[in-house]
């Protein structure tokens, strides 16, 4: 009798669902990724279903126009919806890695298995990274390879959403290297008052920073998501009165996914210490703190992540791969026709702050 076997073609496939379904679950940036325009990290998959490099992401501000009265037109006075658009461009991210069939013979561990695990580790890493890089950019430039004039065209264009230490005025220079200079190590830590400023910011910037809406088990809570550099973050851990807020929040606990995973909460801010944030070297140190909201970020994927496994050497060696086509870009809106002038941070406040080295 004849035994049906899977071919080959399938397992690999299966793999790779398997993968993406463990790559989902295990994304540290899950509850804050999805298709609609209040996540912060909003997700397009068009490109997997047809072809194309960009995506374009639709962009839209709140109406400001006043009510209209009996006796008032509405023809003739209507307001035009403040639609803007923003294009992300994909690129493709690979890795791989070799073993020896002979060499995993040696081993009690499972060679295969254990190469697919890195290769998962890294891919999370390289997510995390795009995103902390994507955060941290000067209108789509690296902030490492940003030049001293592309800064200042960005703060000029970003003042209302950008906070050097605890006062506004420390930017009033708009100049981006005079702005950082002012920060002092005592003075401009990250402190409940700072945040709670950055969260004004938000509020009150042109157009305003749409906070990011989540249902929870009762309503519907709107919150902003802090990610902050660790020392930043030990600074507020310091505050006493910050402290006793956390302690009360705790235990009168929340159905709010955002807050789930968050290390502090203050002023419906869900606070998240991130490794490997980013901190500058100006007259002092300076770490970096964000606060987001809704469409922060653009995600767009072409191909989701594909592993491929291959023999080589006459099947002496085994190589494993990972590869995807996407891009995270931090969402910009500007005017002009093109949408491309006077850009602005869609949906992120950006904070320099003190940074002091543990002793």
């Amino acid at each position: 009798m004849a035994e049906t076997t899977v071919p080959t073609g399938l397992t690999v496939q299966q793999w790779d669902e398997r993968y993406f379904t463990n790559y989902i679950s295990q994304n540290w940036f899950k509850p804050f990724m999805g298709t609609g325009s209040s996540k912060m990290i909003q997700v397009k998959e068009d490109l997997t279903k047809k072809p194309g490099d960009s995506v374009t992401f639709t962009l839209v501000n709140r109406l400001r126009g006043a009510a209209k009265g009996a006796g008032e037109a509405l023809e003739g006075n209507e307001e035009e919806a403040p639609l803007r658009s923003f294009q992300v461009r994909v690129r493709e991210y690979a890795h791989a890695t070799k073993f020896s069939k002979f060499e995993a013979q040696k081993t009690a561990i499972n060679m295969r298995e254990a190469h697919k695990d890195i290769l998962m580790d890294w891919n999370m890493e390289m997510d995390r990274d795009n995103v902390i890089a994507a955060l941290h950019s000067i209108n789509g430039v690296n902030y490492g390879d940003a030049t001293e004039a592309q800064k200042d065209a960005w703060l000029v264009d970003n003042v209302d959403r950008v906070l050097f230490g605890a006062l506004k005025s420390n930017a009033s220079s708009l100049d981006h290297s005079t702005a950082l200079a002012t920060i002092d190590n005592t003075a401009d830590k990250l402190t409940p008052d700072a945040l709670s400023l950055m969260k004004r910011m938000a509020e009150t910037a042109n157009p305003k920073i749409k906070p990011i809406k989540m249902r929870g088990a009762i309503d519907k809570t709107n919150a902003y998501v802090v990610f902050a550099h660790p020392l930043l973050v030990r600074d507020l851990s310091l505050n006493s009165t910050f402290v006793q807020a956390n302690r009360e929040a705790r235990n009168r606990g929340t159905d709010n996914p955002l807050f789930t995973g968050a290390d502090y909460q203050w002023d419906n801010l869900a606070i998240y210490t991130i490794e490997d944030y980013p901190n500058i070297t100006s007259t002092v140190n300076v770490g970096v703190a964000h606060l987001i909201g809704a469409q922060a970020l653009a995600m767009a994927w072409a191909m989701r992540p594909e592993t491929v496994e291959e023999d080589f050497d006459y099947k002496r060696k085994v190589g494993l791969a990972i590869k995807q086509w996407y891009k995270i870009e931090k969402m910009k809106f500007g005017t002009g026709t093109s949408d491309t002038a006077d850009l602005k941070d869609h949906g992120v406040v950006t904070g320099y702050f003190a940074a002091v080295a543990d002793a």
